[in-house]
């Protein structure tokens, strides 16, 4: 009954140079060697299996995703326009039940970096189990090692059993001082893992986001395009768990980061004596504290300092490491003739 839905849509712009629209952030090997779409379905090895693995991405990726990830061609659902993360999970979860009609559903990103895998698998079986026993949706929510402001948090409420709370309520990306309050008071990260039995999120759907519960009979029609025409574009947490009273919170208790930025690769890979991240032929003199990634032309840097320094498709990217979360803002001002690639 377990089947796992994979979101790989996006091109991680944030990654740019490296990244761009034909070889986006889920076929890069950000965290490690392997991409972080073929991470995200061997951490599931034992859980689910790869015939139960439903893949929602766009037309360009689909061919390539579905190779590397070694899922079958017909659990990669291509969207007809890329609408957020509601619509898709909708979509997903109600192909899911056609098929099975007592799926349980687990959803993740194609791009993150988990830790450890067996603790993921762990807080994943939890959380489904708990959706399955309570008939609730379950978010689970990560053990923050810091006050990161830039991610969503979720506040536990009242004990739904020893393991898993109601969930209280949200509090997306707060500032520094309100971050240090959230842990204060238990707070854990919103990491965008979740769980849910389709036919419990289709009610829900129905009941809570007006977005997209109309367009549920181009669904029940068969039709997916006129689906995906009629919805508001949404996200999941905003269109239906922040407005549901039926949202549990499990805890994750494992190294998990979402890789946003060039900066975020200083928490997923290793560091050298000086602190500096290396990939591809670089070589640093009297630096520290930078991340450095050539995909094949020699960099050589010296007297250095908390720089991102990127050299990969022909294009070159020096940034201060405290500028990458405003990598979009940079690129919005460079000529599309140099950024797009």
């Amino acid at each position: 009954m377990r089947w796992a839905v994979i979101l790989a849509g996006g091109t991680g712009s944030r990654f740019w140079p490296l990244s761009t629209p034909a070889h986006p952030k889920q076929l890069l090997p950000l965290s490690s060697d392997r991409p972080t779409a073929e991470e995200s379905v061997t951490r599931l090895e034992g859980l689910i299996p790869r015939e139960r693995i439903l893949l929602v991405t766009g037309a360009a990726l689909a061919p390539r995703l579905q190779e590397l990830m070694q899922i079958p061609a017909e659990n990669v659902l291509v969207e007809p326009r890329a609408a957020s993360t509601a619509p898709a999970l909708v979509w997903a979860s109600w192909e899911a039940m056609r098929r099975d009609p007592e799926a349980e559903v687990l959803s993740l990103h194609a791009d993150w970096a988990v830790g450890d895998a067996e603790s993921f698998r762990r807080a994943a079986d939890l959380a489904l189990r708990t959706a399955r026993v309570h008939d609730v949706l379950v978010t689970v929510g990560i053990v923050p090692s810091r006050p990161e402001t830039g991610y969503g948090y979720i506040v536990p409420g009242p004990s739904l059993n020893d393991q898993a709370r109601h969930v209280a309520h949200f509090s997306e990306k707060p500032d520094a001082a309100t971050a240090l309050t959230l842990l204060a008071e238990g707070a854990l990260w919103n990491s965008g893992l979740f769980a849910w039995t389709a036919r419990r999120l289709l009610l829900e759907i129905r009941a809570h986001t007006p977005e997209i519960a109309p367009a549920l009979a181009a669904l029940e029609a068969g039709s997916v395009e006129r689906f995906f025409q009629q919805v508001t574009p949404t996200s999941i947490d905003v269109g239906l768990l922040e407005r549901s009273a039926s949202v549990a919170v499990v805890p994750g208790i494992f190294p998990w980061d979402d890789v946003g930025t060039w900066d975020a690769l200083a928490r997923v890979r290793r560091r050298d004596a000086q602190g500096n991240i290396i990939v591809g032929p670089v070589y640093l003199q009297d630096s520290h504290d930078c991340i450095c990634w050539s995909d094949g032309e020699p960099i050589v840097v010296a007297g250095a300092q908390e720089l991102v320094i990127v050299r990969a498709n022909g294009r070159t990217l020096v940034m201060h490491r405290s500028r990458a979360p405003q990598m979009k803002q940079v690129l919005d001002r460079v000529p599309d003739a140099v950024k797009n690639i």
